[in-house]
Formats: C-alpha cells, structure tokens, sequence
C-alpha cells in the first residue's frame, strides 16, 4: 500500500485507490501516516480526531475507526490479508510502512538529498531533485480532512517544508542563471506567499537580471505592505539591503555568488 498526504489522502494498492471510510476513519489514519512507524498514544490520537468537543465515546468510536481499518483488504474474502498494517501498542497505535511508501517521507528524503548536492555546488543535480519533490504535492497537505476542520501543526510543518523546497530549487536555478525562465513562477508564489521574505528576495533578483529593476522593486514594496498588514514586521536587514543594490544598479548583483550572498 502506497499513502499520499500531500493533497487529499489516498492509498493506493497495485495501482488501484482504495476506499477508506467515512471522516473519523480517514482521520484517524491520516494522523498515523504522518507519524509511521511511530507509536501514537491513544489520547493523542483522540484529540487529533476531534482537538475541541471530544464526545464521552471519543475512545469507541476510535477504536471502531481502527477496527474498520484493519478490515480494508484486497478481496472481499476475510481471508485475505489486511492492506494496512497498523498494530496495537501498549499505550497506542502504530501503522507499519516502509518510508519509499508515503509521500512525505519520499520528499523529506529528496530535499535531504538536495540539500547534499547544493553544498557541493551541484546546482543542476539539486534542481532536479527538487523538481521530483515539487512533484509530488497534489495541492495542500491532506486538503480534503482541512476542508473537514482538521488542523493540526504537522500540517503547518508540512506546508513549511514545501515552501522551503520551492526556494531552494529557485536557489539551484539561478544558480545556472535561469532568471527569466523562474520569473513567472516566482511571480504566482510571491502573490500566494507575499510575506516570505526569501522568496520575495530571490523574486527580486531574478527580475532585475532580467532587466527588469522597476518591478524587482515593486516586488519589495508589495512584501513590505504585506509584512505591515500582519503585524509589526518590517522587511529585514537583508531584503533592504537588496532593495538598495537594485536601486543603485550594484555591480555586485551581477557576480555568480550574489544569489547565495543577497537573497537565499
């Protein structure tokens, strides 16, 4: 069995999708794909499933939405194997899958991977990689059970990681000097994302290298609103010293490096 989180939760069985259940039992193994091969207390998982209003049967139907689980097969014979290995623990339960199995593990590894190739300078090989992890999100993390009120940090940490990939390939790619082929990409993700600071930095360059210094600018102006409207916040020391180098047309915007030095 195969589990994708990032976007609606799915498994998949020798090519096949394979039908989960209603919400609690989709919920619940939502939550133990995030934590495979980790054992989940009992009384975590019952405030995953409902984090407010808990019923005085939160524990039954909880253990309900394990036991329809453990009924989903391939066949419709008792006989065969459950699909999903998910095991009872002292204190909990614990879904068994090899990591090549779930998406999320699948990315975590790739961006690891990325991460090695980029401090070796192989800026061609960490692109790559991390096209293959932009890949695999089908739209945001587990989006069907957020539709449903589910909210929980893992999924903040997981739209984190996704961010994080992105500007680390746009890194890689400007680093071979593809500026004008990541600037409309940039442009739809700094309007999705207005308050990441990096990402709006390396908007900058790549619009300025390709001759485009006006609206490098606006770029900063844009974010700066956007940080003021959610608090506080002002852009930081080093996206105003960005927005100065384009401003002065600063030789140094041009050099190999500047990228690594002014926006990542």
């Amino acid at each position: 069995m195969h589990f994708s989180i990032l976007g609606p939760l799915t498994a998949v069985h020798d090519g096949e999708t394979v039908a989960l259940g209603g919400i609690r039992q989709r919920t619940a193994l939502a939550f133990l794909v995030l934590h495979a091969n980790t054992p989940v207390g009992t009384t975590r998982l019952v405030s995953a499933l409902w984090e407010a209003d808990e019923p005085a049967t939160a524990r039954k139907i909880l253990q309900n939405a394990v036991s329809g689980l453990r009924r989903i097969r391939a066949g419709r014979s008792p006989q065969e194997a459950p699909l999903i290995d998910l095991r009872t623990e002292p204190r909990g339960y614990v879904l068994h899958v090899a990591a090549d199995r779930v998406d999320h593990t699948r990315h975590r590894e790739l961006v690891r991977r990325a991460a090695a190739a980029s401090a070796d300078r192989s800026w061609e090989h960490a692109s790559v990689i991390l096209r293959k992890a932009q890949a695999l999100w089908r739209g945001d993390a587990l989006a069907d059970l957020a539709e449903a009120g589910v909210d929980w940090p893992e999924l903040a940490a997981l739209r984190e990681a996704r961010w994080s990939a992105l500007e680390d390939r746009v890194v890689a790619d400007l680093m071979l000097g593809r500026h004008r082929e990541v600037v409309a990409e940039l442009g739809a993700a700094t309007a999705a994302g207005p308050t990441r600071e990096r990402l709006c930095r390396l908007h900058m360059v790549a619009l300025y290298r390709s001759g485009r210094q006006a609206e490098a600018l606006d770029v900063y102006r844009r974010a700066r609103t956007a940080l003021a409207e959610h608090g506080p916040a002002a852009p930081g020391a080093r996206s105003h010293a960005l927005e100065r180098a384009v401003l002065s047309h600063a030789p140094e915007l041009d050099e190999a490096d500047a990228v690594l030095r002014l926006a990542a």
